[in-house]
């Protein structure tokens, strides 16, 4: 990557799919929250 760039603004679709997979983690993440307190109560 050279300092003449343009700005290294990411495309669209990969902002798309960054911002679904930190939606995914943190499902991910309550999900394993939730089975945490489920097996607990058990």
């Amino acid at each position: 990557m050279l300092w003449s760039d343009p700005e290294n603004e990411p495309p669209k679709e990969l902002r798309d799919m960054q911002d679904m997979l930190r939606r995914l983690g943190i499902l991910l993440a309550l999900a394993a929250v939730l089975a945490m307190i489920v097996l607990g109560v058990m």
